[in-house]
Order: C-alpha cells, then structure tokens, then sequence
C-alpha cells in the first residue's frame, strides 16, 4: 500500500514538473518577444516617428509588426501558457499536446515578424503563420474542453455554475480565438488582393479593437477578478456590477468592430469605470496585503494600472471626436497595453510566475520595483506627449517621446531580466517534493 501511495506521490511530482517545465518555454519565449520583436522595434519606430515628426517615414507594417509581437508573441504566450499549466493533464498529454501547440505559436508569431518587418515572401507567410496561429488557438481550446467543471456537493449532481473569474477569462479566450480567425481571414485576403503587407487603417482600427477590449482586457479583469481580492485584502468582487462591466465591453467591442467608433468607446470607457467599482479597488484592505516574496509597493501598482484603464477608456472618447492625426488613439491605445496590461504583468507576474514554474519567489524584489517605477514614468510621458506632438499642439514634445520610448525599453528588458535569473538562479519548489503551487 505505502509503495502505491510513494509511486503516485512521485508520478504527481514528476507531472508537475514537466508542466512547470512547459510553462517556463512559453514564458521565456513571451520574454523574447516582448523584448527584441515587440519592444525594440517599437523603441526604433518611435525614434525614427520622433525624428522626422510624424508617421510618413515608418511603413505600417513595421508598426503592425511590432504590435502582433507584443499582443500575440508577449501576452499570448504568457496566457496559453497559464492555460495549458491550469488544466488537469494526465500522461503524455502533460507535454504532448501543450508541446504542439507551443511550435505552432511561436513560430506562426516569429514568422509574421519576420514577413512584416522584411517583406521576404510576405505573401506566403503572411497565411503561412495566421494559420499556425489560428491551429495552435484551436489545440489550445481542444485541450481546455476536456476540462470538465467541478460537480456541486450539495443536491443532486450537478455541475456548479462558473466562477465569475472564469467567465471573464472564457470572454477573454473568445475574443483571442475571433482575433486570430480575424487575422487568418485578412492575412488570406491581403496575400492573394493587396498590394501592401499591412493591414488598411480602418480595418487595422477594428482589429485593435477586438484585440485589446476583447482579448487583453476581459482576461486581466478575469484574472484579477481570481487574485486581487486575496493579495489585496479587499472583499470579493461584486457580482452584479463585473457582469455589467462585462456586458459594456461585449457590446462596445461589437460596435467597435462595426465601425461605430463613438458608441463603442463611450460604453469601454464606461465599461473601464464600472470595473473599477466591482474588483472594490478603492477599498480600504480589512488586513495586510500579501507582499511576501514581492515588493511591498505592488498593492499601489495594480490600483494604477486601472487607474490606466480608466484614462484610456476617457481617451478614446476624445479621440473618436477629435483626432486628426493619430496621436490621441496612440496615446489612448499606449494607456491601455502598457499603463494597464504590461503594469499589471509587471506587478502579478512577479507573484504568481515564479511559483507556477516550480520557484518560490521572484529573484530581486529591487528590480521588480525598478522596472515598475521605470514603465509607470515613461508611460506618463509617453500618453501626454503623444497627443500633443502628433496633433500639432507642441513642438517640444516631439524631443519627450524619444525619452519615454527609454524608459520603457529599460523597464521591459529589466523584468525579463528579472524572470530569467528568477528560473535559473531561484529556489525550487520541488526540492522538497512540494506541490503546493497556491499563490492565492
């Protein structure tokens, strides 16, 4: 009986190692595009906006580029990875399946990098890589089908309705899988009809849409809707009120992807406010936040990362009235994927990362600190100047962007510093055979 019991303590430990082991692929490989594709050819981008005042110089697909890097390369590898680590796997599946999937994306991602920024046979990796793209999203949803729903314990048997957490998260995952069916549609299109490796700027501004208010912004709601409540200390988010956010960003995001601009952003800034109020972010914390292994300034980060939200939200209203020029949406679109998404990444991966891949904390709290504060200051600078040099308002902010394009260069290469000494140098969690990986 003790042998059975032993045999299966160390097939659980070693299941659970082989996913930890999965996940860190999919986040090293998030890191990599985060930095190289997705930052530093957004930092040369803006250098070269900066320098010639204005976008004429800097072919869209450079810029597309650089936004499929970050969205799909970054935050999608982050969350198919979350995913794949979440479900219960048994056997090869542990690996097999998550394996396929973590190839196709990565090279459906690279590849689209590769076809944008140097147009080499674009119009055969352009579908080339949708595709992978779309398959992968696909494996990664077969896989999370299998994955049945806790059965109530009181009462007949049934199934117990979904937590609100994952109901965000679920919208969330939808909203990637339109994105990247979207792409592999109008990658298709573009290969066989357009003369140009970017997509037309109304259909690029649909496409944003669908993919920052119905992907990135539902799965972080959803997210923090599962973590906040306890590393915060604040009570459990209000039901009623997260259903409402999530019906306005729903609604805003179809009218956004029909083309109905001041609709649309009039209910995701609404949408941006009633969030805020549901997730009970104002609240005072009933205890003492959970900081350990973290720096104790991460409750004040989450709070401005909303804080984010909230401008982008007031911002794309302004800019579906009164841009000329592209510099309000920039600026409202910048407030949204690094004033909110990449601050909230800074500030919850450091908490979480590191115990779902098999590491007890994040190595140097100092420099999680420093990539925060480094992100949150050109952030700052980034979404004031832009509007005002882009629109014309004020010559002198042309010289500020350069300077907000460093800081954030330098905070995102300092987090993915961070992470990789963290899975090389830190302690891990199966040493002792522990299994725990709650971080809540």
């Amino acid at each position: 009986m003790s042998n059975a019991v032993g045999s299966s303590t160390y097939a659980m430990v070693v299941r659970e190692r082989q996913k930890s082991l999965m996940l860190r692929a999919w986040i090293v490989s998030g890191l990599f595009f985060m930095a190289l594709p997705g930052t530093l050819l957004g930092f040369s981008n803006l250098m070269a906006i900066a320098a010639h005042h204005g976008l004429g110089t800097i072919p869209a697909a450079w810029i597309q580029g650089h936004g499929h890097a970050q969205v799909f390369g970054w935050i999608g590898s982050f969350i198919l990875g979350i995913g794949f680590y979440s479900q219960p796997a048994h056997g090869r599946s542990v690996v097999r399946l998550p394996l396929s999937c973590y190839l196709l994306w990565t090279v459906g991602v690279a590849t689209r990098w590769i076809a944008s920024v140097y147009g080499w046979h674009w119009r055969a990796l352009f579908p080339l890589s949708a595709g992978f793209e779309l398959v992968a999203v696909l494996l990664f949803l077969f896989a999370a089908s299998r994955h049945k729903l806790p059965e109530s314990t009181k009462g007949p048997r049934t199934k117990s309705p979904m937590e609100l957490w994952m109901v965000s998260v679920l919208l969330g995952t939808v909203g990637l899988a339109a994105a990247v069916l979207f792409n592999f549609i109008e990658c298709v299109r573009l290969a066989v009809h357009g003369g140009l490796r970017s997509f037309p700027y109304t259909l690029d501004q649909k496409y944003l849409v669908l993919l920052a208010w119905g992907f990135l912004v539902p799965v972080v709601w959803g997210f923090s809707a599962r973590w906040l409540h306890s590393f915060l200390a604040i009570s459990k988010p209000n039901a009623p009120a997260f259903r409402l956010a999530l019906c306005l960003d729903v609604i805003g995001v179809l009218f956004g992807v029909t083309g109905w601009a001041i609709p649309a952003t009039i209910l995701l800034a609404s949408s941006a406010v009633v969030i805020a109020l549901a997730l009970h972010l104002t609240q005072r914390p009933h205890g003492q936040a959970k900081v350990l292994g973290i720096h104790p300034s991460f409750p004040s980060f989450v709070r401005i990362a909303y804080v984010w939200l909230l401008i982008a939200g007031s911002m794309s209203i302004w800019a579906a009235l009164a841009d000329q020029h592209g510099g309000i949406w920039g600026a409202s679109r910048h407030a949204l994927t690094v004033g909110f998404v990449a601050t909230m990444v800074f500030s919850i991966g450091p908490r979480i990362l590191p115990h779902f891949a098999g590491v007890y904390s994040i190595y140097s709290k100092r420099l999680m600190f420093l990539c925060l504060l480094l992100l949150q200051t050109g952030c700052l600078l980034r979404v004031s100047s832009e509007p005002l040099a882009y629109e014309g308002i004020l010559s002198f902010a042309w010289k500020v962007l350069p300077f907000s394009g460093t800081l954030e260069l330098s905070a995102v290469l300092l987090f993915a510093l961070n992470l990789v000494l963290t899975f090389l140098l830190g302690r891990s969690s199966f040493a002792a055979g522990n299994l725990n990986h709650e971080v809540a």
